[in-house]
């Protein structure tokens, strides 16, 4: 039987960072059930950093996460994680109240946002049609992410730092063992004082395995499409543009335009697969906010995004069990968070608190916390 310090379930994003964060001085095993970390969530995704979305702990958690996605450590990656893209959330004229409470909700964390009339919208991206377009927020320094570079590089530095990393390791039994924990795959068991549960849509079915309460995960498909842009038009510096209901968004991806209808429907955990209605739906969106007729499309695919009812992560150890600490429900801003939210969990789990950096960011450790969800 193996015996480590803390032992994470899940590979995806929030598992790396943490394995990462904690292998600097514990010795940490990661097992993910598919044959590479990251298939199902992290590896769909079309990560944007943006400092304007999500709730208000997402986006402290993000402005937390940017010093180290702009300048990582030494020798963490091989190129730059962030590329410049900004970000424009636009509104119709009867969308603008929503707008006006948008920007007053989002500058205290982003002051550098700015409001832009309809011309300054449709000169940024001329396709948009005039009349839906009222107004608009131009967030300047949102940036691409490259998922692959930054999750490669977690799981690379996190090796390089001991951690024990295994795929296709599926967890078929987790038990109470003493003052830890024994966890059962089909290769063999390991022994942990730290559990940590970081298993994506997966996290709800991987407490139950322990005998923990599930916290109500929600995972939720979300569709994205690529077509073809207008003719003649080059799309490399256009924005990451989203309406302000966040009914579709786009950005440029490979010589293409990459849409979604934002859908969020509530699917088992699974290997998801985009459906037609979906792909049909971000066409309509697309084609009625922009000047576009799509011609060509390219491959369309599906991620999962998982949530609770308030839609903010579960960070920490559950109440009255422990060991067993929750890594999971970080929707579709796992990328953009990670590390930050990898600090605040390995702080947790050192028994440190919330990180001085979150801390001056007004960030409310119990809007994150399980504690939350068992009263």
């Amino acid at each position: 039987m193996e015996r480590i310090d803390i032992l994470i379930v899940g590979g995806g994003i929030a598992g790396a960072a943490l394995a990462y964060a904690l292998s600097v001085d514990h010795r940490v095993a990661l097992l993910e059930r598919e044959t590479h970390c990251g298939y199902h969530a992290t590896g769909r995704s079309v990560a944007v950093y943006s400092e304007t979305y999500g709730s208000r702990a997402i986006r402290a958690l993000t402005v937390a996460s940017g010093p180290f996605l702009r300048h990582p450590p030494d020798g963490f990656s091989p190129g730059p994680i962030l590329h410049p893209r900004g970000a424009l959330h636009i509104a119709r004229g009867d969308q603008l109240e929503k707008l006006t409470a948008a920007l007053i909700e989002m500058q205290p964390l982003a002051p550098a946002i700015n409001p832009l009339t309809a011309p300054e919208c449709l000169t940024l991206v001329p396709f948009l049609r005039p009349d839906q377009v009222g107004a608009g927020i131009l967030e300047s320094g949102a940036c691409d992410i490259d998922v692959d570079l930054l999750h490669q590089a977690y799981l690379r530095a996190a090796r390089a730092q001991g951690a024990i990393i295994r795929t296709e390791m599926p967890v078929i039994g987790i038990r109470p063992d003493g003052d830890g924990w024994r966890v059962d795959t089909p290769a063999g068991s390991w022994q942990t004082w730290t559990l940590v549960n970081a298993a994506g849509a997966w996290a709800d079915q991987v407490a139950q395995l322990a005998g923990v309460a599930p916290v109500g995960l929600e995972p939720r498909r979300r569709t994205v499409t690529l077509v073809e842009p207008p003719a003649g038009l080059d799309i490399a510096r256009l924005p990451f543009v989203v309406d302000i209901d966040e009914s579709f968004y786009f950005k440029p991806s490979a010589g293409m335009l990459a849409v979604s209808p934002a859908d969020e429907t509530l699917v088992e955990p699974a290997d998801v697969q985009p459906e037609e209605l979906d792909i049909a739906s971000a066409m309509d969106r697309l084609q009625t906010a922009c000047n576009i007729q799509v011609t060509r499309k390219g491959r369309s695919w599906a991620g999962l995004r998982s949530f609770v009812a308030d839609r903010n992560p579960v960070i920490g150890f559950e109440p009255r069990i422990p060991g067993f600490f929750w890594l999971a429900a970080l929707g579709g801003y796992g990328i953009q968070t990670a590390p930050a939210v990898a600090g605040l969990a390995a702080s947790l789990i050192r028994d440190q608190g919330v990180p001085d950096r979150l801390t001056s960011l007004h960030f409310d450790l119990a809007t994150v916390s399980p504690d939350r969800l068992r009263r």
